[in-house]
């Protein structure tokens, strides 16, 4: 059995990495992850090519001593020879995402897990540096994770360009990890949601917020039976650090124990916001098939981590940030000064 990380989240230790490369570092969780590595003590640079990413997330960390924001896609071949680090670690958050920012976009999917996937571990290796691949399951309801993408999924199917990708990108970590002596590692993300999450892509509990704070009916699908496997963005940050501070190569789940159902997640909102907003039920009754939940018991046992916000704090959390700082339209402008 491997020691626990080193890594013990906020509690104000130093992060064990002097220089950290943070691809999709413009995203919600990627944002998230700069600010966190920056109050540790160490420098990150942060890459993102902003086409889901965006530089608002990002601005506050401008100013910051060791911050370096680099406008840029990890797939171009030129990309990862500019990135001179040396980095100590890096966190390919650029790698296949089964979101809905993805959805229309099955080309990019592929190469984010192929060509993207592949520039990272080549700058990981130049340096010697700890390689994290943030990864998630495919989006196929009632199939468990573990089985999807399983040797007998179809390539050409409905859901292929997401499991491909997936499966792809963690085959090639592993396989660098075993041919190269990588120090490589790959996290499993499931429901991460908090302040700056994305919004406008209908799934909850962003959706939720979103349309209670601007006083719209809350759409909930079905009879709102369906659960959510969710996990607050601080927590899920936390375990990611800690994996990232180990030398498992083994894939760790990341995801919180709790699942609220649809309804309980708009009830929950439309409280916290104080709205009028009423609650609409679109299409018909259905029996909700099994959400596709983490298995945690190897995060709790080697890295020692575990959830610790209830998802109701977790939306009080979320909700009070939209209401200071409303999640940014987005925009074509680009922060000039900081490209690379």
């Amino acid at each position: 059995m491997m020691p626990m990380a080193a890594f013990t989240g906020p509690d104000g230790a130093r992060a064990p990495w002097d220089r950290v490369l943070v691809t999709g570092g413009a995203g919600f969780l990627g944002s998230h992850l700069c600010t966190r590595l920056l109050d540790s003590g160490a420098e990150v640079d942060c890459l993102d090519d902003l086409s889901t990413g965006r530089a608002e997330k990002v601005a506050p960390l401008a100013g910051r001593p060791g911050f370096r924001f680099l406008e840029g896609d990890i797939s171009e071949p030129a990309r990862a020879r500019a990135l001179t680090g040396p980095y100590d670690l890096v966190l390919h958050l650029a790698g296949p995402q089964c979101t809905a920012a993805w959805h229309d976009r099955p080309v990019e999917l592929l190469d984010a897990g192929s060509l993207g996937t592949r520039a990272a571990l080549a700058v990981a290796k130049r340096d010697g540096a700890r390689f994290l691949l943030a990864s998630s399951p495919p989006a196929r309801p009632g199939v468990p994770h573990r089985e999807a993408p399983g040797p007998g999924s179809d390539p050409v199917g409905p859901h292929s360009t997401c499991a491909e990708a997936v499966r792809f990108a963690e085959a090639l970590t592993a396989a660098h990890a075993a041919a190269h002596g990588l120090d490589a590692g790959i996290v499993r993300l499931f429901g991460g949601y908090g302040p700056g999450m994305r919004t406008g892509d209908g799934t909850p509990p962003a959706a939720f917020i979103e349309q209670a704070l601007a006083g719209q009916p809350v759409t909930v699908a079905g009879d709102g039976g369906h659960r959510h496997p969710l996990c607050y963005v601080d927590d899920m940050t936390d375990g990611i650090l800690r994996v990232a501070a180990g030398r498992s190569v083994r894939p760790v789940d990341i995801g919180g124990d709790e699942a609220p159902t649809a309804l309980e997640l708009a009830r929950h909102v439309i409280g916290l916001t104080g709205s009028g907003s009423p609650l609409v039920f679109t299409g018909p009754p259905e029996t909700p098939a099994a959400p596709e939940r983490p298995v945690t018991g190897f995060a709790r046992e080697i890295f020692g981590w575990l959830p610790g916000v209830t998802w109701q704090d977790g939306l009080e959390r979320t909700v009070a940030a939209f209401r200071q700082a409303p999640e940014p339209v987005p925009t074509t402008e680009r922060a000039g000064e900081w490209r690379m």
